[in-house]
């Protein structure tokens, strides 16, 4: 045991004493290992090795932040990454198994340089990532209490009577639904393996009756000390049910920039007490949403999977956030306005609607990607007659072309690009990845589209693979 208490122990060295600013805390989390792109797809055994494909981020702009039609670009996959991994090394994270890097990892992920590198990063892409909301959200007016009680119990009302969920319809319109419905279970897992760890940093100092109440709400989701009843591990029954890993972060790759932003929102606005009433307000409408579409989730998965699915988290949270909307709303956000004043109305209202976006945000990416995966026959189809299109016209009007050339196994980690590219191959095979366990095989003479801001990699699968990736804008101008 003191062995392995001294192994642990960050060297005298690991110090944030020679950080300065954002370029030099951005290469600090560059160069650290733990982020580097890795070698398998899937990387069990470890909560801290994450990729966040750090050979790129000289290329990204992250002084300017994301417009309101950005958050699915490349530079907000790599920031809502970075951000996510950031937040989540503030919290206690050990794995079920320990691989053999464990104590290594360990020791650099919570290292106070890396730590304090991360800190300074993070408040950076804050603002990168989050002041499109500042846009999306107008709230001009003047709000009372009497206005705010109607408007939320308004949505209470909407969710009541409303019907349908785009992300199932999406997952039973597929042509293989399974896969579609593992890949949405893979971006709840991005949130619900540490379910309600934003929400703790709420419940920690002083400030009345509605701490106590919040911390209620809290206590529900980690099962009242019951570990086998806490919501995360229902969610790893879940997971292990269809053969998903229900270890945290195991299918990191896979989480699409719109499943990390809405987490990465939770943890904003509960890290930072000027956020507080934001997050009443995101707390209210969670809590509310969820009712309805745990339960249309649960009986659309149960349609898919038949028994071989527990369902047991969809079924609590069907159950339970009937209540939690309840308190939310009456135990919470109305005493807040009555104990604050009505100046806290717009920041409540703002992380209401907020949240709402960011819930209809991710739904919107998850659909886009099913669409994709579902659409890789076609857009294999497509490419011959684009190369031709290109090769046709005069070297000084071809769209921009980048030659690569790569040894068998390399694994190209999972991305997005922002406009459309032809990838084609001259020489050699090529598994183009569309999403977890599923990818096209490219040999000689073929090639596909990649759709704008659609999640793809790539690993070589001969002794070497000549291709070409052509950046083409919009597909369409070239078909």
């Amino acid at each position: 045991m003191n062995e392995m208490i001294t192994t642990l122990a960050p060297s005298a060295s690991l110090d944030e004493a020679s950080i300065g600013g954002f370029a030099d805390a951005l290469a600090v989390v560059r160069d650290l290992p733990l982020f580097a792109d890795q070698e398998e797809w899937d990387l069990e055994g470890t909560p801290f090795r994450r990729t966040l494909r750090p050979q790129t981020f000289a290329h990204v702009d992250f002084a300017t932040p994301l417009g309101a039609h950005e958050p699915t670009t490349y530079k907000s996959l790599v920031a809502n990454r970075i951000l996510q991994t950031a937040y989540e090394a503030e919290f206690v994270l050990l794995p079920r198994t320990p691989d053999a890097h464990f104590a290594a990892d360990f020791a650099l992920f919570y290292a106070p340089r890396t730590q304090a590198a991360l800190d300074i990063v993070r408040r950076r892409l804050e603002e990168t990532v989050f002041s499109f909301l500042d846009d999306e959200i107008d709230l001009s007016g003047r709000w009372r209490r009497s206005d705010a009680k109607a408007y939320l119990e308004a949505y209470v009302t909407q969710e009541e009577t409303a019907q349908g969920n785009a992300a199932m319809a999406a997952i039973e319109a597929s042509p293989d639904p399974r896969h579609a419905a593992k890949t949405f279970l893979i971006q709840l897992a991005s949130d619900f393996l540490l379910e309600s760890s934003p929400m703790a940093r709420t419940t920690i100092g002083n400030y009345g009756p509605i701490q106590s109440e919040i911390f209620k709400v809290l206590i529900d989701e980690y099962g009242y000390g019951v570990h086998s009843a806490k919501h995360s591990t229902l969610y790893e029954e879940t997971l292990s049910s269809v053969g998903l890993s229900p270890a945290a972060h195991t299918h990191w790759q896979f989480y699409l920039s719109g499943s990390l932003m809405m987490n990465n929102y939770f943890n904003y606005v509960c890290r930072n007490p000027r956020h507080f009433f934001r997050y009443l307000g995101a707390l209210f409408q969670a809590e509310t949403g969820f009712i309805r579409a745990t339960r249309e989730w649960s009986q659309g998965l149960g349609r898919v999977f038949g028994d071989e699915i527990a369902l047991g988290y969809f079924a609590e949270h069907a159950h339970i956030d009937m209540h939690h909307s309840r308190m939310a709303l009456e135990n919470v956000v109305l005493p807040a306005i009555d104990a604050f004043g009505e100046g806290v109305i717009p920041d409540i209202l703002r992380g209401f609607e907020e949240a709402k976006l960011l819930a209809e945000l991710a739904e919107r990416d998850f659909c886009a990607q099913v669409g994709w995966m579902d659409a890789a026959a076609p857009c294999k189809r497509l490419a011959p007659g684009i190369l031709a299109n290109i090769e046709a016209r005069p070297a000084a009007e071809r769209p921009p072309l980048a030659p690569i050339d790569e040894p068998r196994g390399e694994l190209s980690v999972m991305h997005v690009h922002d406009g459309d590219e032809l990838c084609w191959i001259r020489e050699g095979v090529m598994h183009f990845w569309i999403g977890h366990d599923r990818y096209t095989r490219l040999e000689a003479g073929e090639g596909t589209v990649i759709r704008a801001q659609r999640l793809h990699g790539a690993i070589i699968d001969s002794e070497r693979c000549l291709y070409e990736i052509h950046s083409i804008g919009d597909h369409r101008a070239w078909l």
